[in-house]
Order: C-alpha cells, then sequence, then structure tokens
C-alpha cells in the first residue's frame, strides 16, 4: 500500500474523531489531537518501550478525572497518532481508517482518566457488541 500525503491521513484522523459519540466530544477539555510519524525517542524511553512494540497513538497529559480544583493555565494535554506504524500494519487505506478510529477512541479513553487495563476491557466489550450486530 502507498504512503498517504499528510493531509490525506489528517482527513482520516478527522473522520476518527468524528466517530466518537457526541457525548464524549462535547466532554473533551484543553486537549490538542497532533499527527506525527512516529514516536519520539523521549516518548519511546519516558513509556519504556520494548523495540518491539508499535505504538500507535499517544495520550500525555492531565486525565480529567485527576484534575483537581487549581488545575488552569495549563498547556493542552497532546493526543499523537502516530501514522508511520499505522500504515505500516494496515492491508488498505479501509484497514487505516479502522485503527485510526479505534487509536483515536483509545487515547481519548485515557483522557477520560481510563487506564490502560480498563481501556483494553472496554474494546473488549465493544468488539463484542459490534460483532453481535
Amino acid at each position: 500500500m502507498r504512503k498517504l500525503d499528510r493531509k490525506e491521513f489528517e482527513k482520516i484522523v478527522k473522520e476518527g474523531i468524528r466517530a466518537i459519540p457526541e457525548k464524549f466530544l462535547r466532554k473533551l477539555e484543553n486537549v490538542a489531537i497532533i499527527i506525527e510519524d512516529e514516536p519520539t525517542l523521549a516518548q519511546k524511553k519516558k513509556l519504556n518501550l520494548h523495540p518491539n512494540w508499535t505504538l500507535f497513538g499517544l495520550y500525555e497529559g492531565v486525565p480529567q478525572l485527576e484534575r483537581g480544583a487549581n488545575y488552569s493555565a495549563v498547556l493542552p494535554d497532546k493526543i499523537t497518532i502516530f501514522q508511520d506504524p499505522i500504515e505500516a500494519l494496515a492491508r488498505d487505506e479501509e484497514d487505516i481508517k479502522e485503527m485510526v478510529k479505534n487509536t483515536v477512541w483509545h487515547e481519548i479513553a485515557h483522557h477520560f482518566g481510563m487506564d490502560e487495563a480498563r481501556v483494553r476491557q472496554a474494546e473488549a466489550r465493544k468488539k463484542r457488541n459490534n460483532s453481535q450486530s
């Protein structure tokens, strides 16, 4: 599969954001969603990322559930979607769209305070519900 140019990939990320239910989008607070080719060395080190692991997205910030009364005047949280790893594992453009949609959902769940285990459980439930539909 050919590599998408950044504009094409941005369009897919915007579609992934629009796929999030409105009740969650309305509650997103102080978060920027950006695209990078791949994780930086600093991001990999911070996560203690094993060399064989692939990272599609990353949430960096203070989850809403952890924000105290004094949380104000801070830089936005950041959700980064990594284009190269997604494209490397995708079979086609439809696969990219599905992977991006799932990655955006996953990282937004972290923004709302879900840890990795809870996000994985929610993803498994979502997958079961979709297969029963």
